[in-house]
């Protein structure tokens, strides 16, 4: 495996193709923030902007000006969306709403963990861009917020009738290991590392199951123990080897190899028990007894899964030198590659059916967004060239 070519082509597919399509497309210089919903061309074919989404955008173009290059139209990008984000993004109290129309009216009210988590990853980098002081106290409070809804992260908008089944999710402290390194500047020492150690605990102790041969389930309930639910048989694989490379950030920062060990067993394991041996490609969500899922959309294959998979896969390559992770990467690679990427217009598919045909051309959406792409290949062109 040529490590040197593939950095290169990585480096390439990110500055050349998948940049340019959402500074050319997503941008709305007329009241803020950015679209998402793109047709393949980069056609906008709805204008609502959803909050989760914006701050993945404005973190993307952070992160690029911080660890990449200090070029001025990535900052703007980033700056235009961040400002929109503090105007209208929250009811005052940092509690973000799930989306709002293009000029910035809430649509729907702040319910989803996940708007908060990715305000408080945005305004940690563009703090980092910028040197502005209000945007890093927007992160903390926010942090501050995401860590006080931990018991009940949905909570007036739970729909979920308490007391009969309780159940945790895996999305949270999964989504926290990623989060905590990323406002690791905003943060105490001692903070940082006690909200560090509680997920990786939640993470490796709770929802990793050895008794089901080392997978990692959806969803527990409170007390830990697995639940024979729709919810609490799910697994979703992608989460899960998404999950693996944060702990594997994290076992690095810690310096401890038997946590970044565990967790690329854990990522062979996961993709093992997720690839479809009929069609190729990483199922999307399944059912740990074999049952039928309750997702309709189970069997499709999306671009995060799999370009998650290539992280975590060259990361664990990188950090513990297993051959078999590179024999996966390069199988997933092959996969990505000829599946995901489109050859004629910029920007990548999201969504293919079981077989790996193109389900919905678009670009962006409601739940894909200038993200798990750009990210990915910024990950994987940094590894390889360190393996290069």
């Amino acid at each position: 495996m040529d490590f040197k070519e593939l950095a290169k082509l990585y480096k390439n597919e990110l500055l050349e193709n998948v940049l340019p399509f959402w500074l050319n497309h997503s941008q709305d210089l007329e009241f803020g923030g950015y679209y998402t919903c793109l047709n393949r061309n980069g056609d906008v074919f709805d204008t609502d902007k959803f909050i989760w989404l914006q701050g993945r955008e404005v973190w993307l173009f952070s992160m690029l000006y911080n660890k990449v290059e200090k070029k001025q139209e990535w900052l703007d990008c980033a700056i235009q969306g961040g400002e929109f984000l503090k105007k209208y993004g929250h009811d005052g109290n940092y509690n973000w709403y799930f989306s709002l129309d293009r000029q910035g009216n809430p649509l729907v009210e702040p319910y989803n963990i996940f708007s908060y988590a990715f305000a408080a990853m945005a305004f940690g980098q563009l703090s980092l861009a910028t040197g502005n002081q209000e945007y890093a106290e927007i992160a903390k409070k926010t942090f501050t917020t995401i860590l006080s809804k931990e018991a009940n992260p949905k909570g007036k908008w739970n729909k979920l009738h308490p007391g009969t089944r309780d159940l945790k999710g895996f999305a949270l402290p999964m989504i926290l290991c990623n989060l905590s390194l990323e406002i690791e500047h905003l943060l105490n020492e001692e903070f940082l590392l006690s909200t560090i150690e509680a997920c990786i605990h939640e993470v490796m102790d709770v929802f990793y199951r050895p008794e089901l041969g080392g997978i990692i389930v959806e969803n527990v309930l409170i007390n830990g123990e697995l639940s024979d639910s729709f919810e609490g048989r799910q697994v979703t694989p992608g989460h899960a080897i998404e999950a693996m490379w944060f702990i594997m950030d994290l076992g690095k920062r810690l310096g401890r190899p038997e946590l970044i060990k565990k967790a690329k067993e854990i990522t062979l394991t996961m993709l093992d028990y997720g690839w479809d041996k009929d069609y190729g490609g990483i199922y999307y969500f399944m059912d740990r007894a074999g049952n039928p899922p309750q997702q309709l959309e189970w069997d499709q294959k999306l671009w995060w899964v799999h370009i998650e998979a290539l992280i975590s896969l060259l990361k664990s390559y990188q950090l513990t030198g297993d051959k078999f992770c590179l024999e996966w990467f390069e199988n997933i690679h092959n996969y990505v590659w000829t599946h995901f990427k489109d050859t004629e217009y910029l920007e990548w598919y999201g969504y293919l059916n079981r077989r790996g045909e193109v389900l919905l051309p678009l670009k962006g959406g409601k739940w894909k967004g200038c993200f798990h792409v750009p990210r990915g290949l910024y990950q994987c062109w940094q590894i390889l060239e360190t393996l290069a």
